[in-house]
């Protein structure tokens, strides 16, 4: 399974979750979080990770060039769009950077929302489902309906999010079985600031499973 911590600010954190067992880190790069990076940020981060650790960097109604271009400078190996891009952006990207990954986030509120995971599969390499929030991208610590998701199976790789931690990450993946898993707020002391202390407990949790 893929184990996705986002929101990375700090480069020895980033180091040293990578070293607990990460197979992929997370960077904001949307100037509204409380966790955004600048290029520079994600960069100095990266630059520590070993090659085999996937670099990906959440977007949300970016443009094709802002995005491909924070990827280029940054040494990012995937984007993540967690905004209102449609399946032809996400084609359009594609064209520009065949070799990056895509990701599409999307907010759960209940089976129509689930429905629209359909538009993407021909057009991401996997989908991430995160927790509905008025006004927040992710990050809010709410769960999802883990009943909903029971018999979701949607023909592409997909990550579960929203309101995880190392208390319920069993519970989780018990009613659940995505291919990977996306945390952020549930390993965190402050936003941005990561809580080294939760993140080895998540990783010995997924360990005695």
């Amino acid at each position: 399974m893929r184990i996705k911590i986002c929101g990375i600010t700090q480069p020895q954190q980033g180091k040293i979750i990578a070293s607990l067992g990460a197979t992929a880190l997370g960077f904001m790069c949307v100037p509204s979080s409380p966790r955004y990076v600048t290029v520079e940020q994600i960069r100095s981060v990266v630059e520590q990770l070993p090659e085999k650790i996937d670099k990906i960097g959440v977007f949300a109604n970016a443009t094709l060039e802002e995005i491909k271009q924070t990827v280029i400078d940054s040494g990012l190996t995937g984007v993540q769009l967690h905004g209102d891009e449609s399946p032809e952006f996400a084609l359009q990207f594609r064209e520009f950077l065949p070799d990056v990954e895509i990701l599409k986030a999307l907010r759960i509120r209940g089976h129509e929302d689930l429905d629209k995971v359909s538009y993407y599969i021909n057009y991401v390499d996997a989908v991430l489902l995160d927790a509905y929030h008025p006004q927040q991208l992710g990050g809010t610590g709410k769960t999802l309906d883990w009943a909903m998701l029971e018999q979701f199976s949607p023909g592409c790789p997909w990550f579960l999010a929203g309101g995880l931690n190392p208390d319920n990450i069993l519970e989780a993946l018990n009613q659940v079985h995505p291919d990977g898993i996306d945390l952020s707020s549930g390993v965190e002391h402050a936003p941005g600031d990561k809580d080294l202390d939760k993140v080895a407990k998540l990783f010995e949790k997924l360990k005695s499973s």
